[in-house]
This record gives C-alpha cells, structure tokens and sequence, in this order.
C-alpha cells in the first residue's frame, strides 16, 4: 500500500487525469487532424472482436469466477464440489456411504455407493452421458423437471464435476453401473479415451479421482483439518449417512500428524447432534430442541439449545450448502422465535403489561441454531452460494418454527421459563448496557473528537491510509510512538491485561478503561450503533511481546475482536505484527531472526560454529579486540588479525528496541512482516474462543492435555 511515496501519487493522478481530458476533449470537439479521434473513430466493433471459447476454456481462463480464488481455499472448493455430487445421491436416497482418500501423489479419491453417473448414450450429445457431464458446463442430474434425477441438490450451479475436470491435470472416473464398470480418463477437461467397459462388478455407484493442476493453484497442498470439517459438517446434515476419510500420504504436513489417518463420521442425531457439538464446551440449558416439517414451497428443519454464554451461534444451510451471509431463510427463524418466545411470556404472564416486548438480541443471546432447508430451485447470491434469495423460505421456516417452538414450550413449562428468565436477564443488561455505551460516547465526545488521551494519532485523515497499532506496555508505547512514521501511524499503548470479554456483558466490557478508549479509537462505535464505516483505521494492528504475557494480551484482543467486532476481521482490516526474537550481527552485516530455525540458518549461511558467538539479552559494548576484529584497529597493529566475533542479542519484548530498531523490524511497510487475521472457519473459532477463554475450566483443561507435547518455545 505504501510501497509508492506521495509525490509519485500525485504525479501519476495528475497524469491520469489529464490523460482523461484530453481524451475527452478530442472526441468531443471531433477535430480532423486528432490523432486520438482518428484512430478510435478508424477501429470497426466487428464479429471477428468477439472470443468465444469452447467447452471447459472458460473455467480455466478465469477460475476465480467459478471457485472463488485459486488459493487454498479454491483448492480446497474442487474436493467440497465431488463430495457435494455424493452428498446430493444420499439426500435423494440412493447412497449412504462416501469415501474419502488423500493420495500419496497428491490427488483425491472420491467414492460413493449411490446409483452411478449413468453411462448410455447422450440423445443431444451423442457421447455416453458419463463424459457429457464431466466435461460439459451446466450438465447433469440437477437442470430437469419433476423427472430430473434430483428433487434437491447442492453442487456448484450443477458445473462442479466438469469444473474440477477442467482444473485437474488428470482425473478418472470409475461408474459402477447395471453389473458391469465403466471407466474413463480426461486432462485438462478433455477426454483422453473413450469410456470403455473394465470388467463386471456387483457394487454399483460412482468413483472420481483427480489431481489439481499447478498450473492454476497457487498450492497444491490440502489440509486434513480443513476437509474433515466440511466432511464432518456434512454428515451432522444428512442423517444416517457414513463418510470415511483416509489420509494415505506418506508423508504429511506438520499440522496434519497430530490427526489419526482415518476418520469416520456417522451422526443418527443429525442436526441435533449438531448443536451438542456445538455446545459442547458450554452451560447448557435443557436438551436441544429439534423439529422438521415438509412444505410446500421446502423441507424445514430445525435445531436449538439455549446456553448461560452471551454469545448467539446460528449457522444455516440451503441443500446442505452452508449459507454463510444467511438469506430468507435465517430473517424467517429469527423473527419467529422472537415472536414465540414474546407471545410465550405474555401468555404466562412472565412478561408483565407494563414491560417492553423481549427484543430480537435479547431471545438470541446465548442461543445456538442449526436451520437447514431444502428446496427444489434454490437461487444463491454470489457464486459460491453465501446467501439464499429464495423469499418464499422466509414464511416457510417462520411458520414451521411459530408452530414447532410453540407446542414445545407449551409442553415442557420448566424449560420454557428457564429460556424467558434468560432473554429477560439479557434485556436488562441491555439497557444497562445503553447507558454504558451512552456514556462512553459521551466522554469521547467531551475528550475531543471521540479520542483519547493516551493515543498517539496520525496526520492523515483517509482511514484507507492509515493504521493503529495496540502496543502492550508503555515502554514500547514510547519506543513505537518516537519510531513510528507520523502521517499514518497511531499508537495505542495499552496497560496491563483488558478483560476477558467471553465472560463479560456488554455493560462490564464497557466499565473496562483500556477497552473503552480502543473502542473510542476506533471510532466506528459498540453494539446496536456499530457503523463500520466510522472506523477510522483500515488497518490495525495488535503488536505484543513474544512471551507468553504478550501472547496473552494478544489472546485477549483477539477474543474481544472477535466477539463484538467481527467485521474486521471478515474485512481484512485486523493484523498481528511480528517482532523479531534475534539481532544477528557480524562486523557491520545485521540481521534479524524471527524464529530460532532462522536464526540456525544465518549461522548456516556465515560459517559460524555455536562457540564463535556471544548472546545476551543486551546489546553487547564493542571491545577493543572486537574494534581490531572489525579492523577498526587502535594502536599499534597485531600481526595476526582476529576473528570476527557474531554478538546474537535476543529480544525478551518491544521495549528493548530502540525506536530505530522498532521501525526497522517491525513497522516500517518496506521491510515488516505482519499476519493478517482471517476468519475461514467461524465455527471452529467460536469453539476454540469457547474452550479457551470461558467459564467452563474442564474443556479448557482436556484441550491443555491434549495438545500440550506439541506447544513449541513455552517459557515457565
């Protein structure tokens, strides 16, 4: 971002723009003798301009547009998209088992027991269907009437197996059809054999396996972790359906050897079981409430628990397709359940007259949901489906759950009233809230522009420039604040540890003064006045020791980031800076390490043996045999010249830097390395924020046992 200085910003806008009006101008006063109006008044928009581009060209000319990215998550999206093909046999009730194998020579193995690609002969094609689906865009099972092959599906737009076809440098596919196999092979999309029969079988379902190119994906590494959640996920929505996973590769990346080489998911519970995983590190409140119902404009199914946490957990599904950004579906159950559970109160008189109806964040808190609908023509936003627009899912799932969720609450008293005294706790830490957030508004408002005192600000004004780094400790507040560069960097130096908001109200998180002035900092509000464009920072950045202290508070932003400012992550706009832990310096050559592995390949690369070094945790007062060994010679000089000493200073945190150092290290934009915080996987983060960081200590402690013997560096 930073990477052009000002004055060639300028030039380059002033050049553009006359540019622009030139061009302009030339065509609008139509001058003969304008070279710029000749030449664009001579150039014919002819049919030979337009590109067309045959069979599966499209998919690998721009891939991005049919599986999101070609990082690893659209690498990941190719394997989700054949399991989908398999998924969608089980919905329709013709396969219960898939299995999944990650090859030892990268590919993927997908097999399942439903009824098989069919393999006759194509009536518009003319070649065996087999092959017209695997390398035809929009063929299959999924673009027919009432007879088509299925009632609902998943699938990318029914494109996924060609897609993946067009992406691989191999695959073949194996159908096991009518008591014989079928087999065919294809590169790049293309067959590169006719289909042919291999022998006779009495098994009967479909076997694809492929290899990704490299040619279009930036890595070609899969994650065990990342595919056993879908896979997981997966089996929780379709009842009764097994899924194996093998992994077969000899040789694993690091983060996948903690995991066994064999899974198996099988879940008679369905959705419900769901929600217990869920909830599993969390207070619960009776057991989980579950109730289907078949309509006419879909199938609904539903899954609830209400917890003692503050945190609402609802995930939706649209024909087994986890709608991230929710859709009609999801705006149907939250106004139904705020509706029955008001209309509950009133009935028994828990909510008196004179009090305000429960509002919709008081019901959800503490609430997790799985709803999940299936329908025959589902219309997604975005190409890879994260919304549902289908409006008639609104009233479909806001009557199945009036109806459902009254009946049960009627019928089980006990729990009903546990729920209502729960949402009517939340709303009066609602409004306690308010008057906390009030007055935090308030006080920034009187403190000038809603900044506080402690914060070091920037000069520039365009959030888009500028950057806000939490600093732990005023030692390397300091040090940040005389390193930094001015124009668009503040400093934030934080005191102590804030407090952990997973067991904390809105009203207590707001009585905290370190949170308070980031939150005023931020200057995009809390709570029901959050408006994300008031943030004031496009980039912010947590900068804390590498100790477990640093790790701590960074836990600690994290968790409070995560629970009431989720936005920047999912923009992008949360960063993690990381300081190096060694100074390396031989002579007038510095280097800096950023973990001990690269600190042993600086050694490597100079020839240096462990007992020709000095480390210290203090920069080390050159000597006068180190001023002769750097041939800064005083008096007379020996006749044999000594060995260049390495001093290695090992940074215990930021206040050891100077502010020279701290700039060079860590927040100069030419030089720095920073992570960016994500959230790919929001389920797995709730969990783990959950375990870590709530009130139940025996999840905690069963995690800290497990995954101890693979923690690296921990200081005691």
């Amino acid at each position: 971002m930073f990477s052009v200085s000002r004055k060639q910003y300028i030039h380059k806008t002033i050049l553009c723009k006359c540019t622009c009006f030139w061009l302009s101008k030339a065509l609008k006063e139509n001058r003969k003798g304008s070279k710029v109006y000749e030449d664009m008044a001579t150039q014919k928009y002819t049919a030979s301009q337009i590109q067309v581009l045959e069979g599966l060209e499209p998919v690998r000319k721009r891939p991005g547009m049919y599986i999101g990215s070609t990082d690893v998550r659209g690498l990941h999206h190719l394997v989700y998209e054949i399991v989908d093909n398999s998924i969608d046999e089980a919905m329709a009730g013709h396969a219960d088992s898939i299995t999944l194998t990650l090859e030892d020579d990268g590919s993927v193995t997908v097999e399942d027991n439903g009824r098989g690609i069919p393999t006759d002969i194509h009536p518009t094609t003319k070649r065996p269907a087999l092959e017209t689906v695997l390398t035809t865009l929009h063929a299959g099972g999924k673009f027919g009437g009432d007879d088509s092959g299925y009632k609902v599906s998943g699938g990318l737009h029914g494109v996924g197996s060609s897609v993946v076809n067009a992406l691989s440098i191999k695959m073949k596919a194996e159908v096991h059809r009518d008591g014989n196999i079928f087999v065919q092979e294809y590169k790049r999309g293309k067959p590169t054999m006719d289909m042919k029969k291999a022998g006779k079988t009495d098994k009967h379902g479909t076997k694809i396996n492929f290899m990704p190119d490299e040619e279009i994906f930036d890595t070609l590494e899969f994650s065990m972790d990342m595919i056993m959640t879908r896979c997981r996920q997966q089996a929780y929505l379709t009842r009764g359906i097994t899924i194996a996973m093998i992994d077969a590769r000899k040789k694993r990346p690091a983060e996948d050897e903690q995991h066994p080489r064999l899974y198996r998911f099988h879940f008679e519970g369905g959705i419900s079981a769901y929600v217990k995983h869920l909830n599993e590190s969390k207070e619960v409140i009776g057991d989980p409430i579950w109730f289907e119902k078949d309509t006419p404009d879909g199938f609904v199914e539903v899954a609830l628990q209400y917890t003692q946490a503050f945190q609402e957990h609802t995930v939706s599904f649209a024909n087994n397709i986890h709608t991230a950004e929710g859709g009609h579906h999801l705006t149907g159950f939250k106004a139904a359940i705020t509706r029955t559970i008001n209309a509950y109160a009133r009935q028994y008189g828990l909510l008196k007259e004179k009090e305000e109806n429960l509002t919709a964040d008081d019901v959800r808190e503490g609430l997790t949901a799985v709803i999940s609908v299936r329908l025959r023509e589902p219309q997604f936003e975005g190409q890879t489906k994260g919304k549902l627009g289908n409006a008639e899912m609104k009233t479909a799932v806001e009557t199945v759950v009036n109806e459902k969720l009254s009946m049960y609450l009627e019928e089980h008293p006990g729990e009903g009233k546990e729920i209502v005294s729960k949402c009517m706790l939340a709303a009066r830490a609602r409004l306690a809230a308010r008057a906390a957030r009030d007055s935090v508004i308030r006080k920034g408002a009187l403190e000038g522009m809603t900044l506080p005192g402690k914060l070091a600000d920037c000069s520039n004004r365009d959030p888009a420039q500028c950057e806000l780094y939490i600093v732990e400790g005023d030692s390397a507040g300091g040090s940040a604040k005389q390193g930094r560069n001015r124009d668009f960097q503040a400093i934030l130096p934080l005191r102590g540890k804030i407090l952990n908001v997973e067991q904390a109200r809105l009203d207590k998180m707001l009585a905290n003064n370190e949170i308070k002035a980031l939150i005023i900092a931020l200057g995009m509000g809390v709570g029901e006045t959050k408006e994300i464009g008031k943030l004031r920072y496009h980039r912010i950045v947590i900068m804390t020791d590498a100790d477990v202290d640093g790790a701590h508070i960074r836990t600690l932003l994290l968790t409070l980031f995560y629970r009431y400012y989720p936005e920047l992550m999912i923009g992008g706009y949360l960063y993690i800076a990381q300081p190096p832990l060694y100074k390396i310096q031989k002579g007038k050559d510095v280097r800096y390490a950023f973990t001990d592995e690269e600190k042993a390949s600086v050694m490597k690369e100079w020839g240096i043996k462990s007992e020709e070094t000095q480390e210290s945790d203090e920069p080390e007062q050159p000597t006068e045999e180190d001023a002769v060994a750097v041939g800064l010679t005083k008096g007379e000089p020996k006749e044999k010249k000594a060995t260049t000493r390495v001093n290695i200073q090992r940074y215990k945190g930021l206040g050891e830097m100077n502010p020279g150092q701290l700039w060079e290290t860590t927040m100069d934009p030419a030089s720095r390395i920073m992570l960016r915080v994500t959230m790919e996987d929001a389920e797995k983060a709730d969990a783990v924020f959950t375990t870590l960081m709530g009130s139940e200590v025996a999840p905690r402690r069963k995690f800290i046992q497990t995954h101890a013997k693979t923690v690296k560096n921990l200081d005691i």
